[in-house]
């Protein structure tokens, strides 16, 4: 099933400000007492430990967004079967991707990936990995194509296409997921219509290609308008579960395996145009974690919404018109009790109404706590979505599967730039920038540039 395309007023802008979602109020006055952004204590036994990987070349590290605000390039971190790493960032001769021990130190020289655009996510295999990111085309716009890359032994094995002529469509912009179970891989990325009926307009594509890089049935081909932000599980038989932030009926909405259409479970009704949404671009959502009972988790930042209401100038029926109800975003975490179900109620982690937060990211801790990560920008000033202010800390807090703090967070001075990695002995893995984080002003000029990045871990005890 598809969603009609929207208009071209809202068209995607490379680096653009992107979403993440919301809960509800009645929940946030039970637990909003537990956070406070800046002050939280930093007592707790929550153990990270750094090292300091060399980069082969310079990796410019933000791009200017939606109004101009500082925008994280992405980076990946993913594991293998194996315990080892690797890390993708990408670099003006094109994607590299950096081999890594398990205890996050380089074991090798990049493999290269030229002429590749974008970090859209990545696989770690025990001999290589596969990359999503964006090849040059041929088309109508003269924009890339969405593409799955994969290496073996060094070697590139295949490089399949997801976009082009034949499907009328493009990829200028990913802010994707890739993910693997183990024998296919499953893609949800952003297209923009180049032909037919969605000619001019933005939605979301999810594809499945084989190991060996053979397109697969299933997915759809135009699922949410202006997607704003994408999370997608793995799952052993049938579809992937995925979520997408849409723009045009305003909020979060689970989109398993059916090409989010407007009967779509609602997360959260929230404003989501650019630069709105929750997050920032590429944080996307703060990814999609499943527990051993079945259930899924996600995080994401919110401003909530005053009101929410069909949109009388929508003639269609399917557009939303979403008031929010506050100038900054707030931490907030929504639960599932299994893909076929709709959303409980979202719960709010935070209510610093001049705290902006950004960033939010989920991932497992051990067999039954989650690992929530945000940043906090204090003494925030917001126009049309986007704030300034001071950088005041990333927090590392665990929860439980009912969104309860587990103690005290950890606050470190850097910014996780991408995906969060679990390794097999469930240690959490990530790439940080050598940088204290400022969302003090806008970006003016060229991005700075590092030649190393820091690779974080922290421990999970065995239970």
């Amino acid at each position: 099933m598809t969603s009609a395309p929207r208009t071209t007023r809202h068209r995607r802008i490379r680096g653009a400000r992107k979403p993440l979602i919301a809960g509800l109020a009645a929940t946030a006055a039970l637990v909003g007492a537990w956070y406070a952004t800046a002050g939280a204590s930093t007592a707790t036994g929550l153990t990270v430990s750094t090292t300091t990987v060399s980069l082969s070349a310079k990796f410019p590290y933000l791009s200017a967004g939606y109004n101009n605000s500082r925008e994280w390039t992405r980076t990946a971190t993913a594991a293998a079967p194996n315990g080892t790493l690797r890390v993708a960032w990408p670099a003006s001769d094109g994607i590299h991707v950096t081999p890594l021990t398990a205890a996050g130190k380089r074991s090798g020289s990049d493999t290269i990936v030229k002429g590749a655009k974008e970090v859209g996510g990545l696989v770690a295999h025990n001999n290589g990995f596969a990359l999503l990111t964006r090849v040059s085309d041929t088309n109508k716009w003269k924009e890339t194509a969405a593409a799955i890359v994969r290496y073996t032994n060094g070697k590139k094995t295949f490089q399949t296409k997801l976009t082009g002529t034949a499907t009328n469509d493009t990829s200028p912009t990913l802010d994707g997921q890739l993910t693997w179970n183990g024998t296919k891989y499953g893609a949800y990325f952003v297209v923009h219509g180049a032909g037919g009926f969605a000619d001019g307009h933005f939605g979301d594509k999810l594809s499945y290609l084989s190991s060996t890089g053979k397109k697969l049935s299933g997915g759809w081909s135009w699922g949410c308008s202006h997607n704003e932000g994408i999370a997608l599980h793995a799952e052993m038989s049938g579809a992937f579960t995925s979520l997408c932030f849409d723009d045009w009926r305003s909020g979060l909405f689970v989109s398993t395996g059916i090409g989010a259409p407007d009967v779509a479970p609602v997360v959260q009704r929230e404003q989501c145009w650019a630069g709105y949404c929750g997050g920032t671009f590429p944080g996307r959502t703060g990814d999609l974690v499943k527990s051993a009972t079945g259930r899924y988790a996600t995080a994401f930042a919110s401003r909530g919404a005053a009101s929410a209401k069909k949109n009388p100038d929508d003639s269609s029926g399917r557009g939303w018109s979403v008031t929010p109800k506050t100038g900054t975003h707030q931490v907030a975490v929504a639960f599932m009790k299994n893909r076929n179900s709709g959303p409980g109620k979202a719960v709010y982690l935070s209510t610093t109404k001049g705290t902006d937060h950004v960033n939010v990211r989920l991932a497992p801790y051990g067999k039954d706590r989650l690992l929530l990560s945000w940043e906090s920008v204090k003494n925030a000033t917001c126009k049309a979505g986007t704030c300034t202010g001071t950088f005041a800390g990333t927090h590392l807090r665990l929860i439980d599967w009912n969104g309860k703090f587990q103690g005290a967070d950890k606050i470190v001075n850097t910014r996780i730039t991408g995906d969060i990695a679990v390794q097999k002995d469930s240690t959490l893995t990530w790439a940080s920038l050598p940088v204290t984080p400022s969302y003090a002003s806008a970006l003016t000029g060229a991005s700075p540039t590092t030649k190393t990045l820091k690779i974080s871990r922290l421990t999970v005890p065995k239970d």
